[in-house]
């Protein structure tokens, strides 16, 4: 991770620089808040890298990923109000330590601060990252209602579930990546490649992110552990086991899914989830689309040395303890 540390540093410092007004104090002060919980700025660093291993400078990009950082933490704390999520990164999401209705306006605003950043790159480059930027917003709300939807269905499936995931959460970093390479004049192939590297690195992350939602360590993870389980959200995990326990004609699964004592639900599913051999079914998978994500980028046409970042990165990202 030597590599990315000074990107990440160059971020931090900029981020850093990102001064919200004073008032209206409600509206801001929760912006602020949220922004320095910290998180890893993996899509903003993305797009620095994706600037420099297509031979631009970081700072030439820094307006775009601070538009991608902007816009993440928006999503963020729409999606924490929709989930009723306690956590974030470790600390109170901002309608609890407020309320709802100031979370949802201060999202707002933060929506709005991104499309300000993205303005103020290259004129010559703002129609073509527009036109991605707006396209990835879309796909972002389309999978969070994907999401909800499946709260109220009693069939998904797995194909459907990664569709939702591509969409909810993948397509960000595939437009992340994209971004630096238009800002580098990249060929239409390689902006291509570079975005489809992204968006298999994201669905490999997000099951990931299923996998350590259950089994992950609170201290690390920064969220709290089995919040999908004890809401029956339907994860890969959960669909997965679904789809065996039906197949075993086995009734433990609905059993745990009836517990209302969360500690019980969480070390239930645990046991269960481990006798299924559901956790070894999402790591596959988890490592298809890794796999499949290092594939796209072997082809894009720059140096093995310039592309080494990125694969780094993906290394560091998968070692995250599950």
């Amino acid at each position: 991770m030597h590599s990315i540390k000074p990107l990440a540093n160059y971020f931090e410092v900029e981020l850093g620089k990102y001064i919200f007004p004073t008032t209206p104090s409600n509206l801001y002060d929760p912006l602020s808040y949220f922004l320095q919980l910290g998180g890893k700025r993996i899509r903003p660093i993305l797009t620095l890298m994706a600037a420099e291993m297509f031979g631009s400078k970081k700072e030439s990009a820094i307006h775009a990923s601070m538009a991608i950082e902007l816009f993440h933490n928006f999503s963020l704390i729409h999606d924490d109000i929709m989930d009723k999520a306690p956590l974030r990164r470790g600390q109170e999401t901002v309608h609890l330590k407020w309320n709802d209705d100031i979370a949802i306006l201060s999202g707002d605003v933060l929506l709005i601060k991104a499309y300000q950043e993205l303005a103020k790159q290259d004129r010559n480059h703002v129609p073509a990252l527009l036109n991605l930027f707006n396209q990835t917003a879309v796909e972002v709300c389309e999978g969070q209602q994907l999401d909800m939807d499946f709260e109220g269905r009693d069939i998904v499936t797995i194909e459907e579930y990664i569709e939702m995931i591509r969409l909810k959460t993948s397509v960000l970093l595939g437009c992340a990546l994209e971004f630096g390479a238009i800002i580098s004049n990249a060929s239409e192939e390689d902006s291509l490649l570079i975005y489809e590297f992204g968006q298999n690195l994201g669905i490999a992350f997000q099951i990931q992110d299923d996998i350590l939602d259950l089994f992950g360590d609170p201290k690390k993870f920064g969220k709290q552990i089995g919040g999908d389980i004890i809401s029956n959200k339907k994860t890969i995990l959960l669909l997965k086991a679904i789809e065996l326990a039906k197949d075993l004609k086995s009734d433990g699964l609905s059993m745990m899914m009836q517990v209302t004592d969360s500690e019980m639900k969480i070390n239930t599913a645990k046991s269960l989830f481990t006798s299924l051999g559901v956790i070894d079914f999402a790591r596959e998978q988890m490592t298809y689309y890794q796999q499949k994500a290092l594939k796209a980028l072997e082809k894009i046409s720059v140096t093995s040395e310039n592309k080494k970042i990125l694969i780094d990165l993906s290394e560091y990202l998968f070692q995250r303890e599950i």
